[in-house]
């Protein structure tokens, strides 16, 4: 038993030996803390800097922030900030890590191979929590599809470093806005409560007041009381954009493309990109889907955001796909736009002009009408189609747009034009054709023999009835004129005797 006590316990101390070799063969030289530096590793007992790419025979640093976060994990320094390229006077030995052989979670030490280089890799971590205060490693977004989306849980070490999840009735759109500046994300899109799945205790006690202005979430006021219970489908479900923009282009959804990161706007370059991977910018801008991608030569070298397709297609933030370097080269992008919904409204003589609406817009027979196609300026040309159809059929016409909109002239209404309309906007634009429909316009086509016949009847009613009246009071002139008669009559018909009002009258005098 003794033996076999001693053995037991030589595993697990070589286990721990094991372990502690494995925490220190990564380290950051050079920099201004611990978690800031010259990315090196130990393998065979040898301490070499490491020198990162996308395949063994592109000689560039392609890391992304995804590949350099498992370093800064195994650092204990938190999330990676930055990753840069430094390049040396002359060639030394480094290791080469292949960036593919990170994302598949092997372990570090399992990717490297020797080789000789003048670059570098040199990498920033966020630094460890400090105690009290929740910093950029205490907030995180969990089980969503990117570092942007998820559900959101805090962490400092006065709850014993456990995560704790958010009550939605303790947080609001404001909180929402500095939790995705805090995560280095763009504007909060989406806040809702289980909407990345149920999730029991911990829950955060307090609720959050935040102005929006500030940096950290633990910055903002919080309420005196806690909180006891969180009901079920609250736990709080946030989604917050991506910081991408296109500038220089005749619209908003196309031109060059930049990424914010850190709080600096910079040009994109992507090698080997095809509309697949420009097609995530494009839904991020809300721009519908990618018309164009192409490669720009400039003049100078300029600090550029390198992004990484293979990075891109795994469905990974863009954030996490950023290398920071130089190049001339940026990227420029076309997306399809959405293009605006077009309006529709119809004008008759009758009942003037009516916009679509669902009790339908009515015309009389045989009258003329006009249904009018419009859009909001956006792009010159196109052409609208005018879709009608019925219980028993289906038309459409054709026009170009004049001054982006199109009239459509129905000489005389009859009951086959009740039923349905709508506008279709088609432009043909960064060689594809695109459209956009507006809402459906009713159309109630009404006979007009019962207003005619109201029309007539109504005025001749009052016309006889005058002349009756005309008559009756010269047929008794002499005697109680016939306006007060009239006047008794109406009194009479109100309930009101003479006798009352003649009495009323003389109280009064």
């Amino acid at each position: 038993m003794d033996h076999l006590l001693m053995l037991l316990l030589l595993l697990w101390s070589s286990e721990l030996q094991a372990e502690g070799n494995h925490t220190s063969t990564v380290r950051l030289v050079g920099g201004d803390s611990r978690c800031a530096g010259t990315l090196e590793m130990k393998h065979e007992g040898d301490w070499r800097p490491v020198y990162g790419s996308d395949s063994d025979y592109y000689f560039a640093s392609d890391w992304s922030m995804k590949e350099a976060a498992v370093f800064c994990r195994e650092l204990d320094c938190g999330s990676a900030v930055s990753i840069r390229e430094s390049v040396e006077s002359s060639l030394r030995s480094v290791w080469f890590m292949n960036s593919h052989c990170v994302q598949s979670e092997s372990a570090p030490r399992n990717c490297l191979k020797s080789s000789s280089s003048s670059s570098m890799t040199d990498l920033t971590c966020s630094g460890k929590p400090i105690s009290g205060i929740i910093s950029p490693d205490s907030v995180r977004l969990v089980d969503g599809t990117s570092l942007c989306s998820g559900r959101l849980e805090v962490k400092s070490n006065q709850s014993n470093q456990w995560w704790s999840s958010v009550c939605e009735d303790d947080f609001d759109q404001q909180d929402a806005e500095v939790v995705c500046r805090e995560l280095g994300c763009g504007a909060p899109s989406v806040l809702q409560g289980a909407l990345y799945g149920e999730v029991e205790a911990p829950m955060w006690t307090k609720e959050f007041q935040c102005g929006g202005n500030e940096s950290a979430l633990l910055d903002c006021r919080s309420s005196g009381s806690d909180r006891n219970t969180c009901s079920p489908g609250k736990a709080v479900g946030l989604t917050c954009s991506e910081p991408v923009r296109l500038v220089g282009g005749d619209s908003r959804c196309a031109g060059t493309l930049e990424v914010k990161h850190q709080g600096d706007w910079r040009p994109v370059y992507g090698s080997d990109w095809t509309l697949k991977e420009a097609a995530v910018f494009c839904r991020e801008l809300d721009c519908g889907s990618a018309v164009s991608i192409r490669e720009r030569e400039e003049s100078s070298w300029r600090s550029v955001w390198r992004i990484n397709s293979h990075c891109v297609q795994s469905g990974s933030a863009l954030r996490e796909c950023l290398t920071s370097r130089s190049s001339s080269t940026i990227m420029d992008l076309t997306c399809s736009d959405l293009l605006l919904q077009p309006i529709i409204t119809v004008s008759s003589s009758m009942y003037g002009v009516s916009e679509a609406q669902q009790q339908g817009a009515p015309v009389l027979r045989r009258s003329t009408f006009t249904i009018c196609c419009s859009i909001q300026p956006q792009y010159p040309g196109g052409s609208f189609q005018l879709t009608f159809t019925s219980s028993n059929s289906a038309h459409n016409y054709t026009q170009p747009a004049v001054n982006h909109s199109a009239h459509f002239l129905f000489p005389a209404a009859e009951p086959a034009h009740q039923g349905s309309y709508s506008c279709v906007y088609h432009l043909y634009v960064f060689n594809h054709t695109f459209s956009s429909e507006s809402r459906l316009l009713s159309i109630t086509v009404l006979d007009p023999t019962p207003l005619i016949i109201r029309a007539i009847v109504l005025p001749l009613t009052l016309l006889l009835l005058n002349v009756a009246l005309y008559f009756y009071c010269k047929a008794n002139r002499g005697q109680m004129p016939c306006r007060q008669k009239d006047t008794e009559l109406v009194r009479y018909k109100l309930g009101v005797p003479a006798a009352e009002e003649e009495e009323g009258a003389q109280g009064a005098e």
